[in-house]
């Protein structure tokens, strides 16, 4: 879980959209390995919020759920049988590259997620504004 978070924080850095401390919320259910103090720890070190403390409702797990839903449809599924765990791991890194990078949401105006992150934030960062100083000091 921490290697995964790690990669989705280098990935942000490197694309040139850093996690602001408090803009960020870490989506999960209740499993242990999400309540665990080490990546407890780890999300409030980066700035990022968890979203555990709506345990028990509908929300904090819904969108989750809903991706797992399309791996296995889009992936898992289709081009079983899966001969090993290598093969597994080496499909699922492809499939969320293709996901992530290529693949149109409709939801989000036939865009990939990529490219939907990035005109967000091109249109919500705040530029520093400079006003010019006139008359004398």
């Amino acid at each position: 879980m921490l290697s995964a978070l790690e990669m989705a924080l280098w990935r942000r850095d490197r694309a040139g959209t850093p996690v602001q401390a408090g803009r960020l919320v870490h989506h999960s259910d209740a499993g242990s390995q999400y309540t665990s103090f080490l990546l407890t720890a780890h999300l409030a070190a980066e700035g990022i919020a968890a979203s555990i403390g709506s345990v028990g409702d509908a929300y904090d797990n819904a969108l989750m759920e809903s991706a797992v839903g399309l791996y296995k449809t889009e992936l898992i599924k289709p081009r079983r049988p899966w001969k090993t765990l290598e093969e597994v791991e080496l499909a699922t890194a492809e499939w969320v590259d293709w996901y992530n990078n290529t693949r149109l949401h409709g939801e989000i105006g036939h865009v990939p997620p990529v490219e939907y992150e990035a005109a967000y934030h091109a249109q919500n960062t705040l530029e520093p504004q400079v006003t010019p100083i006139t008359g004398s000091l």
